[in-house]
């Protein structure tokens, strides 16, 4: 069934203008109407079994971050740890910076893996290319638990950030591509409870060795997270492959058989059909476009074939895709500079300013990790029960109304915690409630939306510049959060109050809804279609390809 489709000049776009074939943009296959594969949201999880299995298993990598995040808070206070690498002690000399260093060089190495996931996924698939991200991630958790001086720590965390960042890219942009519209999103979420998870459960791990006499107080957390990357690597294998991915090979036949597989019905069931049609139209049109774009870069030579992959980052700022990674970059930004990882990072800190001993700091830092591993457990349901973009404008709302209360009473109290308990407690109680609404709205959507926003063509690269956004920016937060609540105390929330607010006025005005399209969709999303002969161009490939499938098909339905 293959269907070859040359790629348009601009005078043969400029033909599609003429009467007879500028009325065919107009129009859509009447299999437009979809049915879907079972029930949306999280009961869709449990009709859709085999790719909640899979979906699951893919994020054990975004697991693997969420566990350094809960292991790094304790250990850097353990006094086994400082006497091993007396360099990040207190009172050593330049010990603020180093620490900040050991702390970063993992936001450092997955920002550097992020980037590379991109062409690689496209290379040999979002399967292998899990894989890849194991092995590397191996190496830097060996050696990050085997290290003996600090030198060898930092080399081991940036090996080990690599990996990291290479796992946290992928697993949404696979589960993207193996979801059913109707719980796209439900599934989607899994990333961020993967990560959530894996902050408590390393947290609570530190929290118990700490009493560990030996160096084992440090280096057992650290080699308890190779097991998860051991069972991911073995599992790999056994995951199907992506069918857009296939597709996008020339492997058409392998992704209608991988696509009934993971939907559950047979090659003729017509929902099946339907979305392999729409998967193969989407390659034709974006190679299409790619030929008419890079012509002097279609020879199948070594050169080329790398100057495409370069290509296609810088793809991804033209028209038709600038919106999309505007999109992308801009909510992971928000995610961080609405304060998430400050609190996570240097929670014993921000507790010790609303007057908390230091056993209750240790608590409610904890309290405050299950709170947002509560949150996202509701987003599971609410995802793709209430959208995208009420969920992001109401969790601005509310991180706003959380930052400014905490800024008012910690700017009035700070200096007389003890004889205002009561005022204490309320920030406790906000600072919880942040949590709560990030968890269920920011936490898990950044992580969401920019898997699925992209062309089939551009996707992993895309989901590469979304994912190095939210590392670099969560470098940042990591450098500057510890000065700013040394020096303005109360400001650090002022600071994170404006940037929520911020993210509320800018999701108003830029991100669109996605809940229930499919990923070939996006472009009526986005309204990126807006050309007439661009529109003709895409509805003649359709209509050319609908009818190698369907032969009696005929389009009547508009756009």
């Amino acid at each position: 069934m293959a269907l070859k489709i040359e790629s348009p000049s601009a005078v043969q776009l400029e033909a599609f203008e003429e009467p007879e074939t500028k009325a065919v943009h107009s129009e859509r296959p009447v299999w437009e109407e979809r049915e879907t594969y079972g029930k949306a949201g999280f009961k869709g999880l449990f009709t859709n079994r085999y790719v909640t299995i899979c979906a699951a298993f893919s994020t054990m990598g975004g697991a693997l971050f969420g566990y350094d995040q809960g292991v790094v808070s304790v250990t850097l206070v353990m006094e086994q740890f400082l006497k091993q690498f007396p360099e990040i002690a207190a009172g050593a000399a330049g010990s603020g910076f180093k620490k900040g260093l050991l702390t970063a060089m993992i936001e450092l190495g997955a920002f550097l893996g992020a980037m590379n996931q991109g062409w690689l996924a496209d290379k040999i698939s979002r399967k292998w290319s899990i894989m890849v991200a194991v092995i590397i991630f191996l190496v830097g958790s060996s050696l990050q638990t085997a290290s003996q001086d600090y030198g060898m720590l930092v080399a081991a965390r940036f090996i080990g950030g690599i990996g990291v960042g290479m796992l946290a890219m992928v697993a949404p942009l696979y589960i993207s591509e193996i979801a059913p519209p109707e719980i796209r999103g439900t599934l989607l979420v899994l990333q961020e409870l993967s990560i959530v998870t894996a902050i408590v459960i390393a947290f609570y791990i530190t929290y118990g060795t700490r009493f560990i006499p030996s160096e084992w107080s440090w280096r057992l957390p650290f080699l308890i997270q190779i097991v998860p990357a051991l069972i991911l690597g073995i599992g790999v294998p056994f995951l199907p492959y992506s069918p857009r991915w296939l597709a996008s090979k020339g492997r058409d036949d392998e992704a209608l058989e991988v696509l009934c597989k993971i939907r559950n019905v047979p090659s003729t069931d017509e929902r099946v059909l339907r979305e392999w049609f729409e998967i193969r139209s989407e390659v034709a049109y974006r190679s299409a476009l790619e030929k008419e774009l890079h012509p002097k870069l279609q020879s199948d030579t070594y050169k080329a074939r790398i100057m495409r992959h370069v290509v296609a980052y810088t793809d991804c700022f033209r028209k038709g895709a600038w919106k999309r990674t505007h999109v992308g970059i801009g909510l992971m930004f928000f995610q961080q500079f609405g304060g998430v990882n400050a609190l996570i990072y240097y929670s014993p800190t921000l507790f010790a300013q609303m007057g908390l001993d230091y056993e209750m700091q240790l608590n409610m830092s904890g309290v405050l990790n299950i709170v947002q591993m509560v949150a996202c457990f509701w987003s599971l349901w609410g995802m793709d029960r209430f959208g995208r973009r009420p969920l992001l404008l109401g969790g601005a709302a509310c991180m706003v109304t959380a930052h400014f209360i905490i800024a008012v009473l910690v700017g009035k109290f700070q200096n007389s915690w003890p004889t205002h308990q009561a005022a204490a407690w309320t920030s406790v109680a906000f600072l919880l409630f942040f949590m709560l609404t990030y968890g269920a709205t920011w936490g898990p959507i950044p992580w969401a939306m920019p898997a699925e926003i992209f062309p089939a063509s551009l996707r992993a690269k895309g989901m590469a510049f979304a994912t190095m956004s939210n590392w670099f920016n969560n470098f940042i937060i990591g450098l500057i959060t510890p000065p700013l609540v040394q020096n303005t105390g109360f400001g650090t929330y002022v600071f994170f109050c404006v940037f929520c607010l911020l993210a509320l006025i800018w999701v108003w005005f830029v991100v669109p809804e996605t809940n229930g399209r499919t990923l070939e969709q996006m472009d009526h999303v986005f309204h990126d279609r807006t050309g007439e002969a661009e529109q003709a161009y895409r509805a003649r490939i359709e209509n050319e390809m609908a009818a190698t499938i369907w032969p009696n098909m005929t389009s009547t339905n508009e756009v």
